[in-house]
């Protein structure tokens, strides 16, 4: 990529592809941060532009566009404010947990497991904070599960 009258092009993406579901739709790379992609005829005729929909996503859509900008001229990408450190733990710990459900466990076991360093004795158990957390835990996983991925993916938005 020539920073020189900087333009990208297809050429560019194909690159720093890692894969694609199609010659229309790639995942590319570039300086550690991950893109999808999808391209028109009209982007194999030169420089690529960026077509953004006018809807609830769109301030998403354009930080990445800014995140793809930043990372093919060279420049300081910033971070993805989508999945903070945060998000992406308790995601983490959601799936788990949905998984030792699926496999029959205990919310008690679970808990166990999760929070080891915490008391989960029965007779503690039935009034304990952790329960309730583990609980909840198990219900957003199953919501994360049937769907509700998608809305993790969005930036949080204040509602008016």
């Amino acid at each position: 990529m020539s920073l020189e009258g900087f333009h990208l092009t297809v050429e560019d993406l194909h690159e720093h592809q890692t894969g694609s579901r199609d010659d229309r739709h790639l995942h590319v790379e570039i300086r550690g941060e991950r893109f999808d992609t999808s391209l028109s005829e009209a982007a194999y005729a030169g420089p690529l532009g960026a077509l953004v929909f006018f809807d609830d996503d769109t301030p998403d859509r354009l930080a990445t566009v800014a995140r793809l900008w930043a990372a093919a001229r060279g420049r300081r990408i910033p971070p993805d404010q989508r999945l903070t450190l945060q998000r992406r733990h308790r995601a983490r710990q959601m799936l788990r947990v949905v998984d030792a459900r699926a496999d029959g466990a205990t919310y008690r076991t679970i808990a166990q497991f999760i929070y080891p360093e915490y008391e989960t004795d029965a007779a503690s158990w039935v009034g304990s904070a952790i329960r309730e957390t583990t609980i909840r835990l198990v219900r957003d996983g199953m919501k994360l599960v049937r769907g509700g991925y998608r809305a993790m993916l969005r930036r949080p938005r204040r509602r008016r």
